[in-house]
């Protein structure tokens, strides 16, 4: 991860997911859903389908960390750093401290996608709680591994670290605060918000320092440099801001082209006549189910 490549890869993961986030947020504050997900049903209601959508969060949790862990202990081709103490050494220093970091950053989140996969396949009912504990934990370590991380750095590479853990921190205090307070739509704005503010920052932290436009280093010296990221992250709090309202606003207008295409979304209900024969209420649920497509 101490590469372009290496920062690019998560970067681009927490934006995705980030992005997928506002979706669900979106659509559930205009259906005024009570849950961001809805919770999955009981295991034995879920008929015999083996495969779900809702593990494909999980699962791509699994295989993203999974792949940040090879790159980290064998990228470039021919490096193998799954040497963890050099035990020939007299003082048997620690090895790769920066990629065992890292590793330790994936893992978590690996747990996380764990987490998700059994709680919505193996277990009888979704522990949703669970789920936001595990993925707190994965937020949390990597505040907590941050703090050692910038240790003895330029001061340019501590500030963007710096920066980048204050979003992360939020996010993994609202998901510690949903495990007991879910179904707040507040917290969920606030959650997604700061995952999107964490995942553009990480794409800037790469531009910062790997590829400057100017094609100068950031100079840590310089006061207005060390302005100007901090002005930097301000624009991020603001774009994001947008982003989400750009988002909110263009499912609000699919939600509308659908519903004036297609009639109302909702499940359509019919006066039940209540003089009428077992007959004719089953002949009336019949019709009810041809008219929903058999569902």
């Amino acid at each position: 991860m101490g590469t372009l490549a290496g920062h690019l890869l998560p970067a681009s993961f927490f934006m995705l997911y980030s992005l997928y986030h506002s979706v669900l947020l979106s659509l559930a504050l205009l259906w005024k859903q009570k849950d961001l997900k809805p919770p999955l049903p009981p295991r034995e209601k879920r008929g015999h389908n083996r495969w779900h959508w809702t593990i494909v969060e999980g699962v791509l949790k699994v295989a993203l960390t999974f792949t940040g862990i090879l790159g980290e202990l064998f990228y470039p081709p021919g490096v193998n750093r799954t040497r963890l103490v050099d035990w020939e050494a007299p003082q048997r220093p620690f090895l790769f401290k920066e990629s065992w970091q890292h590793i330790t950053m994936y893992s978590f989140f690996m747990l996380s996608g764990v987490v998700d996969i059994v709680s919505q396949r193996r277990l009888a009912r979704q522990n949703v709680r669970l789920e936001r504990a595990a993925e707190a934990l994965a937020f949390f370590m990597v505040v907590l591994l941050m703090a050692t991380h910038i240790e003895n750095r330029g001061s340019v590479e501590v500030r963007v670290h710096q920066l980048f853990m204050l979003p992360t921190f939020l996010v993994a205090l609202v998901l510690s605060i949903e495990v007991w307070v879910p179904s707040q739509p507040t917290l969920w704005v606030l959650k997604t918000w700061m995952g999107l503010v964490l995942s553009s920052w990480l794409l800037q932290l790469c531009v910062v320092l790997y590829t400057p436009p100017s094609g100068q280093p950031w100079r840590g010296d310089s006061t207005e440099d060390m302005a100007f990221l901090t002005t930097f992250f301000c624009w991020h709090l603001g774009l994001m801001a947008l982003l989400l309202a750009a988002v909110y606003g263009l499912c609000s207008l699919w939600l509308r082209h659908c519903s004036s295409g297609v009639g109302s979304l909702g499940p359509r209900y019919k006066m039940c006549p209540t003089e009428s024969s077992n007959e004719e209420l089953q002949r009336l649920q019949e019709e009810e189910e041809l008219q929903n497509g058999g569902v």
